[in-house]
């Protein structure tokens, strides 16, 4: 595994909040952080199948443009019985013509899962893939994935996307229902995070 030696990383995000919370779990590592939006980097399209090819297209474009070290992250929701739908589509399957519907996009996966005649438990994962990237081509890959299962009606009011319908393995609340120090203490993307920390060790 290639170490991060230097001292400035960019966050290729242009989610304020995605960034900021970069930037604090780095903190202890002593690493500067930049995002994308102040680099004024547009948003690559997104045209791979996996959630690793989506999060390297991110990484590799911010570094080949800003010779910086970068780092992206793909995730999303993958439900067995929909063949791993929405998967890396599902931020697509809250898009509507004036912003994303995620209460929309619930229901669609409910209704998905209704037509199909899926039995329960109607298993799912939320996975998210970190890629760190160097301008030389080089990258590493980490990913965290938390198993559950999704429930109906929706629970919760804490959390967003499509936190409301997951209830991860071993518990009786779903991420909507949990305060979020402790959804953020198990999930998918600390999960990952974990993993990524190692290449900052000094």
């Amino acid at each position: 595994m290639r170490r991060f030696t230097g001292d400035r990383l960019l966050v290729a995000t242009h989610n304020r909040g995605k960034l900021e919370e970069i930037a604090h779990l780095l903190e202890p590592h002593r690493v500067a952080v930049v995002g994308a939006a102040e680099m004024n980097l547009p948003e690559p399209a997104e045209t791979e199948t996996t959630f690793i090819g989506n999060a390297r297209i991110k990484a590799h474009a911010a570094a080949r443009a800003t010779r910086l070290p970068a780092l992206a992250d793909d995730s999303g929701i993958s439900v067995d019985a929909l063949d791993g739908a929405p998967g890396v589509h599902t931020a697509d399957w809250a898009e509507t013509g004036s912003g994303r519907d995620f209460e929309m996009a619930m229901r669609r996966v409910w209704d998905a899962l209704q037509a199909k005649a899926a039995p329960e438990p109607r298993t799912a994962r939320f996975t998210c893939t970190f890629v760190l990237a160097w301008p030389d081509g080089h990258d590493e890959v980490f990913e965290g994935e938390i198993p559950g299962r999704i429930v109906w009606p929706m629970r919760g009011d804490q959390g967003h996307g499509y936190d409301p319908i997951f209830q991860p393995e071993g518990y009786d609340l779903t991420f909507a229902e949990m305060d979020r120090w402790e959804k953020n203490r198990i999930s998918h993307r600390a999960r990952a995070f974990e993993k990524l920390v190692q290449v900052f060790d000094r």
